[in-house]
């Protein structure tokens, strides 16, 4: 065999052994960290699973304290119709939008990086569950943001933790059963602050329905149970810009600016807190007492917060009263209570201690609402002196006819903004009848007003000019 031959074989047979080699060789597994980077968290491949953010009635929002080791839950949920927050001793809600709106933010978020399936980054990347009992570490938990449908069924659950450096919006997150942590952009608008979950207007007014504002100014001297009284001071609008007053001094005006400015806190009186009230005290006092549903404990916690309920039934507070009154008769009365120093869910929910703490953290102040009817607003207006107009066509009435017709319309012009404005008040009355609210220190500011700080001196006319010569 030539040597031409036996190279050509012993090159074939390399080839041969070549190929077989990769044929046979074990092939590494492919990498599959990140088969699902760019996929929703909730809604599958097929279009199931949590796709429709107004089928969720509740959402939870668990945070970890680490300067007091507790996980502290906020809580907003549907009820029978009735929006309230459990978590805030089931305070009436204004929340369906905004459920809707953060719900549907959850839905969006997608797995954009995967970063780890290792437990041990779990505290690197914040995400430790705030419920997990079996991690001893206080570091690294995270926010857990879960939603349920209207049989408690869980549609969304997700733990959100630090945010990651270079790229704003986003944060690490995981599943809370899953060791996968991915960053997300999660700017979804989700919000625990009690405020946001409420109708901000509490009073319900809007500018031009105010009419009349009475300051009754008194103070409770809380040592020896007397009362200084100030007077009262009653402000009736007039027109755009105008107010009148009784007992003005010489010399003096009500200062537009500043009525326009207490109509403005009014209208932003921001809520902080609440507490709710015994049974006993959210009907009549003068009927509870008769009835002795108020028990000693009750008036205790009510003097403590800057309220003294008296035998006749009357309500005297810390500091004074704002009286207001609107265009339809609604007739709120803003009682003025005690300092409650704090702030976070000490102020919002309370607990045994935050009550009477002077943590210097924020002045602010207790007040009790009440609302109702004030048939003097909308004196009734004169009744026809027949109505004979109805029996007539238009063309054959009289000149009586047509005054009868005017007073009638009139009339009953008068009796759908009674009923109106009686509506409003038990609406309101009801509202308000079974909560202490807590408001803030700015706000108490801008509504509580003394005399003085609503008057200014009149100004001086401009000289007229001379005649022309």
């Amino acid at each position: 065999m030539s040597e031409l031959k036996k190279t050509s074989m012993f090159g074939g047979a390399a080839i041969v052994l070549v190929v077989l080699a990769l044929l046979t060789t074990p092939r590494r597994a492919e990498p599959d960290a990140f088969f699902d980077v760019g996929q929703t968290f909730f809604v599958d491949q097929d279009g199931s699973g949590f796709t429709d953010p107004n089928s969720a009635t509740t959402l939870e929002v668990v945070e970890f304290d680490e300067d007091t080791a507790a996980a502290a839950t906020f809580r907003v949920t549907n009820r029978n119709g009735l929006w309230t927050i459990p978590s805030h001793h089931d305070y009436p809600a204004d929340g369906e939008e905004r459920l809707a709106n953060t719900a549907a933010g959850i839905i969006a978020i997608t797995k954009d990086d995967f970063r780890s399936e290792n437990v041990t980054d779990h505290e690197s990347f914040g995400v430790i569950d705030p419920l997990d009992e079996g991690v001893s570490t206080l570091r690294g938990r995270g926010r857990r943001v879960t939603f349920k449908g209207a049989s408690e069924q869980v549609l969304a659950d997700l733990i959100i933790g630090d945010p990651v450096e270079g790229r704003p919006g986003y944060r690490f997150v995981r599943v809370p059963d899953q060791s996968r942590v991915y960053a997300a952009r999660t700017d979804i608008g989700l919000s625990t602050r009690f405020n946001d979950w409420i109708e901000t207007n509490l009073l319900g007014v809007e500018r031009d329905d105010v009419k009349r504002v009475e300051l009754n100014e008194y103070q409770v001297d809380e040592r020896s149970g007397g009362v200084r009284r100030g007077g009262q001071f009653t402000v009736d609008w007039v027109e755009r810009d105008t107010w009148t007053a009784n007992d003005l001094p010489s010399g003096m005006e009500v200062d537009y600016v500043q009525m326009n400015l207490l109509v403005g806190g009014l209208m932003g009186l921001e809520i902080v807190g609440v507490r709710p009230k015994p049974e006993g005290l959210t009907g009549n006092l003068r009927q509870a007492f008769e009835a002795r549903t108020v028990t000693q404990a009750d008036l205790q916690t009510m003097q403590s917060r800057g309220f003294y309920p008296t035998q006749s039934g009357e309500m005297l507070s810390n500091e004074g009263e704002l009286l207001v009154r609107t265009d339809l008769g609604v007739l709120y009365t803003l009682r003025f209570g005690e300092i409650l120093y704090g702030s976070g869910n000490a102020i919002a929910i309370g607990d045994d201690t935050s009550d009477d703490e002077d943590t210097g953290a924020g002045e602010n102040r207790y007040v009790l609402i009440t609302a109702e009817f004030d048939a003097d607003a909308l004196p009734e207006s004169p009744q026809p002196a027949n109505r004979d107009f109805e029996n007539k066509p238009e063309g054959q009435w009289t000149d009586a006819d047509r005054e009868n017709k005017e007073a009638s319309d009139l009339h009953s012009q008068w009796e759908r903004r009674t009923e109106d404005g009686r509506q409003r008040a038990e609406e309101l009355s009801t509202r308000f009848a079974s909560w202490y609210y807590v408001v803030s220190a700015g706000s108490y500011n801008r509504v509580h007003k003394t005399r003085d700080e609503l008057l200014k001196a009149i100004e001086d006319e401009e000289p007229a000019e001379p005649p022309v010569q």
